[in-house]
């Protein structure tokens, strides 16, 4: 679930729960708006807590750059990380 699903989904429970004035029997459409918004903060909060470990775009660069030189041909190879 993506931040924008989950505000969704904790709008429409918020929608239920505060601005719906219906009676039905069985189920309460207020304890349904209680539950949407739970889900949709968990999945927030989920969204969030990956979005930030996964690092982005740019987060670490691979560099790897290969020479030969010499009249033997010895190749020498250097491979680089950095962190931005």
């Amino acid at each position: 679930m993506g931040i924008s699903t989950s505000l969704v989904v904790f709008a429409v429970g918020a929608i239920l729960r505060f601005a719906v004035s219906a009676v039905t029997t069985g189920y309460s459409v207020h304890n349904i708006g209680v539950i949407l918004m739970i889900v949709g903060a968990v999945g927030l909060l989920l969204s969030i807590g990956f979005w930030s470990s996964w690092g982005g775009f740019g987060g670490l660069s691979h560099q790897r750059r290969t020479s030969t030189s010499g009249p033997t041909g010895t190749t020498t190879t250097l491979t680089e990380e950095r962190q931005s």
